[in-house]
């Protein structure tokens, strides 16, 4: 399968019309190792026309696995290292399910954990 034909089942698997753009934003994000902020993808596509940005970049963006259903049961724990400033997806780490009181209806899940990575540990060490 070519890298395009991959680019347009990802899109495909989510009901996603593939516009020039949305294949470009979703080949530079499949080539990151990490989750990156919008600021941090409005950097890496300096080519590209970007018509808004508020410049706050406090949300991360990472492309889900085709076998994502995108239910709270698929989420898992990030990690906010504090020295180097990267946000790393802990895809073995499921988000613990917490039992909310009745009457209440879960829609999403958003779960950091900060400290130091291993990497900047390593470095410091």
């Amino acid at each position: 399968m070519t890298d395009e034909q991959l680019l347009l089942d990802k899109l495909s698997v989510r009901g996603i019309k593939p516009t020039a753009m949305r294949l470009l934003i979703l080949r530079t994000m499949m080539h990151t190792s990490q989750a990156v902020s919008l600021l941090d993808l409005v950097d890496m596509l300096e080519t590209a026309d970007k018509s808004t940005d508020d410049g706050s970049g406090a949300l991360k963006y990472a492309v889900c696995s085709n076998t994502c259903t995108c239910e709270v049961e698929d989420l898992h724990v990030h990690f906010y290292c504090t020295q180097c400033h990267r946000t790393l997806c802990l895809r073995g780490l499921p988000v613990p399910l917490v039992h909310l009181p009745d009457g209440f209806t879960l829609e999403s899940v958003n779960y950091v954990m900060k400290g130091v990575c291993s990497d900047c540990r390593r470095k410091h060490n």
